[in-house]
């Protein structure tokens, strides 16, 4: 239910932005909702209404008619997470098949930024140490393995996010392929969009452009080892193209992967620019065990 509180700003918070002091303040409510509320002129300062970014000054007064019940979308949960490596700006992971990264409408518990919000504030938040909101600069789908940074400052998030855009960042690939391709290596440039009618993701001559590159790194009788390079970001891209020469990802079932225990589709590998040093880093995430056994199946038929 909403109120009306009053918050008098202590001298820790003098040069504050209104934003950042209200989301110290009020730890459990998501970023979205604070500018909703601020943007709906229901937050004062000293009897005025003002924008998310006014500096604040000790002793000033904060009128705000908010619900501090809502539902956030950053509420923490604790769960085992695989750290692949992390500092003062980033913390890198493993991601398992099956978990989503990001809350959405319908799932907004047990995701993999649940977790990180638990892992990054094992202490009180305060308005001095503030409770850590973790950033996302990139995704993986629910169903893909393997590496996913987040961004724990602004500075981070900032500059990680341009150095996807400027692709500065290079993204490699496992994947285990129906059948096998003609080729050793190649490109695969296909427009991607999503079919309105069916409310698919697919390749269509009105998509954007897309650019994916492969390379064979072993075939079997009727499956193949693929290293994959994502050069554009389209959503599902690597799925979606693959399925375009006729190598469909095993277990992607509704592009013909056939039924599996999981997708085989692992971020393997991640070169970029550190965020605060620019030099160049390379993280890597081992493969799955679901890999290494189904290896071991096909290497012995």
């Amino acid at each position: 239910m909403e109120s009306r509180q009053i918050i008098v700003v202590p001298e820790a918070a003098r040069k504050m932005r209104l934003e950042d002091f209200l989301l110290a303040h009020f730890s459990r409510l998501s970023r979205m909702y604070i500018r909703d509320v601020v943007n709906r002129e229901q937050c004062e300062v000293n009897g005025r209404w003002e924008n998310i970014g006014r500096k604040l000054l000790p002793n000033d007064l904060i009128e705000i008619v908010v619900d501090p019940e809502r539902e956030t979308a950053m509420l923490p949960e604790e769960m085992p997470l695989d750290v692949i490596f992390e500092d003062d700006d980033l913390v890198v992971l493993n991601k398992p098949a099956g978990i989503l990264v990001h809350p959405s409408h319908r799932e907004n518990r047990g995701t993999l930024l649940n977790g990180l919000v638990h892992y990054l504030n094992k202490h009180e938040p305060t308005i001095e140490r503030p409770a850590a909101r973790p950033w996302l600069p990139h995704r993986l789908d629910k169903d893909t393995s393997g590496l996913i940074v987040a961004a724990k400052t602004k500075l981070a998030q900032r500059n990680v996010t341009r150095a996807f855009m400027r692709k500065l960042c290079e993204k490699r690939y496992v994947a285990v392929v129906v059948g096998t391709p003609p080729q050793n290596s190649g490109e695969i440039a296909e427009p991607i969009g999503r079919d309105a009618e069916a409310k698919f993701w697919k390749v269509i001559p009105t998509g954007k452009p897309a650019l994916s590159r492969y390379k064979v790194l072993e075939r079997w009788n009727r499956y193949s080892l693929l290293e994959l390079e994502p050069v554009t970001g389209r959503t599902n891209q690597l799925r979606i193209h693959l399925e375009a020469i006729g190598c469909p990802v095993l277990g992607d079932h509704a592009r013909g992967g056939g039924t599996s225990e999981r997708l085989f589709l692992h971020s393997h590998k991640l070169t970029m620019p550190h965020p605060r040093t620019q030099r160049p880093m390379t993280l890597e995430a081992p493969l799955p065990a679901s890999f290494d056994q189904f290896f071991a199946r096909v290497r012995s038929a």
